[in-house]
């Protein structure tokens, strides 16, 4: 179940002080003397046993414990009455809470499950009761009216259970949760194993006494380990194909930072994790960088980064294997970490590999102890591989992409993208039946060929790469690209020709006005030296200007030349003052 307030958790402990003890002593006032125990003691010592040991093989649905001791409480029930089966249903309980070690956080489950589970024995034997049901040797005759008791007695304990288990989690959650559950369903089924098998118990135990315990208790037994066998494997089998999915859905994207995503969305859903961190190796100096939170974590944990063996995914980044612990106190003496906050319990950590090299780590953990079994630790390992095919195809991707798209000197977009871009958008515009209003601006350096022959063309490459820079950062959230050589183009999406003018003004004034600082250049001094430089620009809108994209970028090309250019340079021009010269 999910965490709850202190608040709530009083409650619990409250209504159980107030109604447990009470219904104890009233069904003992009401039922207890029924008990033969003289000479008993040995038999109900042995169903208190059987029932411990029964409760020790649970299947856990969702959040629940399903155990298979209904089938021998009701034999209990039939034979030493009602009090006798919920004092002994209440110590199968409390050896099932034994085994599931709860942490303190979880304590209220005691209270809640012994009250949960008297009021279902409670329940149950109400509606064998109702139904005509008797506990004397009656009960023995295979009767239509003894089998309607026996009926009502499993629906009652099988819905009466599930209805205070509803209720229950509502009141933990503060939400309206579904009633049909897998839990009402495997309830149900083992209910149906279980349940006849007590009842032959009953009438065994009639029979032989305590022999019969022991006869029907090794089968008893040994239903309850196959279906919990049959349940594990089950699970196992959903946990892989989850899995699978979880790969499949990785491997399918192509953007780095949705593969992180989607891996935190699925790991998190899928396994108890509370905290969660994904690092990656840094091979300069050979440490982790944290690059993911996972689960509840608000914040990254301090230190962000790691050093090889420090910590406990430092230490599988040094070891090269995955860590796994059921509670805390095995790993807090032998390896400290204060990045793992306090509360965690349970914890598994895995590398990333890649080429059988370590590239990053995973790390989950609980706040629950053993919220981990081996074979999830498993599942854990494939996921990362999946995580390091997904993150390499995605960065292979990005690369290719990114050569293929932009101007590898000054990390612009090229022209191919952008006039692939510009066609993309008249397309779309005639797809959709509407003009829309478009500006694009083309600016040529002026002399940039005195740059290179003077300075060289290391020089050449610094100014054009400081010019993309201001070029970007001037025209924030335009389509920038470098056309060729010195010549550079702003598509500016739904701007007219006044807007335009203006931008083009200001990228004129950020050229003219600040030199270019050149580094690397060819002359004698050797400090940096700054030069001036001016650039032309020509402006073209559409629809005004043109009817489709190949004559926008022309219109603009030719108003840059005829209009700056041929006008004595660093100046704006437009298409149309152009055509009306």
């Amino acid at each position: 179940m999910q965490s709850m307030t202190k608040q709530k958790k009083r409650i619990i402990w409250i209504l159980w002080l107030l109604i447990w003890p009470t219904l104890i002593f009233y069904l003992y006032q009401l039922m207890g003397h029924r008990v033969n125990i003289e000479g008993n003691w040995f038999d109900i010592i042995s169903f208190a046993l059987l029932m411990c040991i029964v409760s020790l093989f649970p299947i856990i649905v969702g959040e629940t414990p399903i155990f298979f001791i209904h089938g021998i409480s009701f034999a209990v029930f039939l034979h030493f009455g009602l009090f006798a089966e919920v004092v002994l249903t209440q110590i199968a309980v409390i050896a099932l809470i034994m085994k599931l070690r709860i942490g303190k956080e979880d304590l209220y489950r005691i209270p809640a499950n012994l009250l949960l589970f008297l009021l279902t024995s409670i329940i149950g034997a109400a509606v064998y009761f109702m139904l005509g049901g008797v506990n004397t040797d009656a009960a023995r005759a295979f009767t239509v009216e003894q089998q309607l008791p026996i009926l009502g007695y499993i629906i009652g304990v099988i819905f009466g259970n599930q209805i205070l288990l509803h209720l229950l989690r509502m009141f933990i959650t503060s939400q309206k949760e579904r009633f049909f559950s897998r839990s009402l369903l495997w309830d149900v089924l083992t209910s149906i194993i279980t349940i006849p098998v007590g009842y032959v118990l009953y009438l065994l135990y009639i029979e032989l006494g305590a022999k019969a315990i022991y006869f029907v208790g090794i089968p008893f037994i040994m239903i309850s380990i196959m279906i919990m066998g049959y349940y594990a494997s089950k699970k196992l089998n959903t946990y892989m194909q989850k899995t699978s999915d979880i790969g499949q859905k990785l491997t399918g994207k192509l953007d780095v930072k949705e593969v992180l995503d989607i891996f935190a969305a699925e790991i998190t859903s899928l396994l108890d994790v509370h905290y969660g961190y994904i690092y990656d190796v840094l091979n300069s100096n050979e440490s982790l960088t944290l690059v993911r939170n996972l689960g509840d974590q608000k914040g990254p944990p301090s230190p962000q980064t790691f050093k090889k063996f420090q910590g406990i995914s430092g230490m599988v980044y040094g070891n090269g294997e995955g860590l796994f612990f059921t509670k805390r106190t095995i790993w807090e003496s032998s390896i400290p970490d204060y990045s793992i906050p306090n509360d965690a319990e349970s914890l598994i950590s895995v590398p990333i590999r890649r080429n059988e090299k370590v590239v990053g780590i995973i790390t989950i953990a609980s706040r629950n102890k053993r919220a981990y079994e081996k074979y999830q630790y498993m599942l854990v390992e494939i996921m990362a591989n999946y995580l390091a095919v997904a993150i390499e195809n995605a960065r292979h991707y990005e690369s290719t992409k990114q050569k293929s798209e932009r101007c590898q000197l000054t990390k612009l977009y090229n022209y191919r993208y952008f006039e692939e871009y510009l066609h993309h958008l008249f397309e779309d515009m005639i797809a959709k039946g509407v003009k829309e209003i478009h500006s694009l601006i083309l600016l040529d350096l002026d002399y940039f060929k005195r740059v290179n022959d003077t300075y060289g063309h290391e020089s050449g490459n610094e100014v054009l790469r400081e010019l993309a820079k201001r070029i970007e950062t001037a025209m924030n959230n335009s389509i920038v690209a470098r056309y060729g050589g010195e010549e550079f183009v702003v598509l500016l999406q739904g701007r007219g020709k006044d807007e335009a003018l203006f931008e083009a003004e200001k990228l004129r004034r950020i050229i003219s006005e600040q030199p270019f600082q050149l580094e690397q250049h060819i002359t004698d001094v050797d400090n940096p030296i700054q030069v001036n430089l001016t650039a032309s620009i020509g402006i073209a809108t559409f629809p005004d200007d043109c009817d489709d994209p190949t004559e926008l970028i022309r219109h603009a090309d030719r108003a840059m030349y005829v209009g700056a250019k041929n006008n004595g340079r660093n100046k704006v021009a437009t298409y149309e003052k152009v055509i009306q010269m």
